[in-house]
């Protein structure tokens, strides 16, 4: 089984890259997570978001094949407390079958995106700026791995 962060946005800052590597690389092999940055649509002066958002749509459902299990990073999704968190990889694992975790561009996922997942995760009421996502998730990734194996890194 492999994880997946299907994410629009390219080029981050090194903070956010050396942020999202340090818990990446703590996962274990067999929950290897990997990162796949998608272009993000053109935005400017009078831009279509409509368009940018197709196109970004486009891509991340090339990405996210009919076998793999997607979930949404999505505001109106539902907050899992960590322990849930934990609960859904170890089904994830059960499962089998690969997790891709959508993370829309600035204007959010685009709708058919919401429609391919299987389910909406929220990490808050807070909006959060993108590249800060992607090293709260590989975070909490690696935390509800931790519990699975009962490692002592989380303390809640």
């Amino acid at each position: 089984m492999k994880l997946r962060l299907l994410a629009v946005g390219q080029k981050m800052p090194g903070w956010v890259q050396s942020g999202y590597e340090e818990y990446a690389r703590r996962m274990p092999p067999h929950l290897a997570l990997e990162l796949i940055e998608i272009a993000p649509g053109r935005r400017g002066r009078n831009a279509d978001v409509a368009r940018a958002m197709q196109s970004e749509r486009d891509t991340l459902l090339s990405h996210c094949p009919g076998g793999h299990c997607a979930i949404a990073l999505d505001v109106r999704g539902k907050p899992w407390p960590t322990e849930a968190l934990a609960a859904n990889l170890a089904d994830w694992m059960q499962d089998g079958r690969n997790v891709d975790l959508l993370i829309g561009g600035p204007d959010g996922l685009h709708p058919d995106c919401l429609a391919r997942a299987e389910r909406r995760w929220s990490l808050g009421p807070l909006t959060l700026p993108h590249p800060l996502v992607r090293i709260v998730l590989a975070e909490q990734l690696y935390r509800a791995w931790t519990i699975l194996d009962g490692h002592p890194y989380h303390r809640a």
